[in-house]
């Protein structure tokens, strides 16, 4: 018995939090996860991109201190031509600059009951900015992919352990998303140098993938012919009933849209304050499945469709704007949005063991004086 109960422990699929789901207060290990990785203050919603130190940010391991003579990116695998490019060389290369809004799979993970325990995202775990860099297209056309690739799996500096599994931080793309024209080899943000909390000098971004794909502090590209087993591909980012389950993978970001908070906020519930009178209620909305379409604003309980702006761009959010006239008294505010799939944001979330692809409705207390 005590040789089966060994193989079992053995043999059981590891976990990629520290522990299972709970209803109670946050852990330390949440708290300490808290405080290293930053989310986006919901008033920076105003701006149409956010400036980078007010983007989300998650770190798995350490941010690697890299300096620009040290660093190569090497490109090989099932290619013809395989290369090793200093940041000087890429920089030589032909270059675009695309706004992308990125979001972390598990944004809204501390609302759900019982809570996954991992990162204690709210809802600010997200962050639009233009990343400029080389398209991954253009790189892997240079290096002649073979016919029989099937995924390009990009390998990361950091290095830590998660789920009882020593690694470098890696994810795949399969071999069509990764010659898409607008994935790209970023090295400014925003115009400027990527902060090291951003990757630099060189990181991969995914547009409308959940913020996982675009795998930071790049060293590696390498072209495979057969599915990529990494822990971070097969083990963290599924979605899953419960710990035994295989899950299915967590890829596209699902529609979401969300409020800039009106008024004032109390210090410590947030809970907003404003004069009563026409108030323009304003937030932005994304998806990574299609454009979105459409949102509406509920207002204690009753919905209304509000005014959308142009697209920044096929994967940036969208802003809207409602005008209200607030009443004095306590009030509900909520957003929903919907896409050109169809989909639209639940009322209530489903739950998943690793607490992944929240997108339920943002609801907001305001008190009118």
């Amino acid at each position: 018995m005590t040789k089966l109960i060994y193989r079992r422990r053995q043999t059981a699929r590891p976990r990629p939090h520290s522990g299972e789901p709970t209803y109670g207060p946050l852990t330390q290990d949440e708290l300490q996860l808290s405080a290293r990785n930053h989310s986006m203050p919901l008033e920076a919603l105003r701006e149409d991109v956010t400036p980078p130190g007010m983007h989300y940010v998650l770190t798995h391991f350490d941010i690697p201190q890299i300096t620009d003579g040290s660093w190569h990116l090497r490109i090989g695998g099932a290619v013809e031509m395989a290369m090793e490019l200093s940041l000087a060389a890429l920089k030589k290369d032909p270059a675009i600059s695309i706004p992308v809004t990125l979001e972390c799979a598990g944004n809204g993970r501390s609302l759900l009951k019982p809570r996954p325990l991992s990162q204690p995202w709210v809802l600010e775990g997200v962050g639009t900015a233009v990343w400029t860099g080389v398209p991954l297209a253009y790189l892997l056309a240079q290096a002649r992919v073979e016919p029989e690739a099937v995924e390009v799996v990009f390998t990361g500096v950091d290095e830590g352990i998660q789920g009882g599994v020593r690694q470098q931080y890696a994810r795949s793309l399969p071999i069509a998303e990764a010659l898409r024209p607008d994935v790209v080899l970023a090295y400014k943000m925003n115009g400027s140098e990527l902060p090291p909390q951003h990757g630099y000098p060189l990181r991969l971004v995914v547009p409308g993938w959940y913020g996982m794909a675009s795998v930071k502090w790049l060293q590696s590209i390498k072209v495979v012919t057969a599915p990529f087993h990494g822990f971070q591909q097969a083990v963290a980012y599924r979605y899953q009933h419960n710990a035994n389950d295989a899950g299915t993978p967590v890829s596209r970001i699902r529609v979401r849209s969300l409020m800039v908070p009106p008024g004032i906020p109390d210090f410590f519930t947030r809970r907003r304050f404003l004069p009563r009178g026409p108030v323009m209620l304003r937030g932005r909305a994304w998806s990574g499945e299609g454009a979105v379409t459409g949102v509406e604003v509920g207002i204690d309980g009753k919905w209304v469709h509000a005014h959308l702006d142009k697209p920044a761009g096929s994967f940036a959010w969208r802003g809207w704007s409602l005008p209200w006239v607030a009443d004095p008294g306590h009030h509900e505010l909520a957003c929903r949005a919907t896409d050109a799939t169809g989909a639209v944001q639940p009322l209530e979330q489903h739950w998943n063991y690793q607490g992944m692809g929240n997108n339920v409705v943002q609801r907001v207390r305001v008190t009118v004086e």
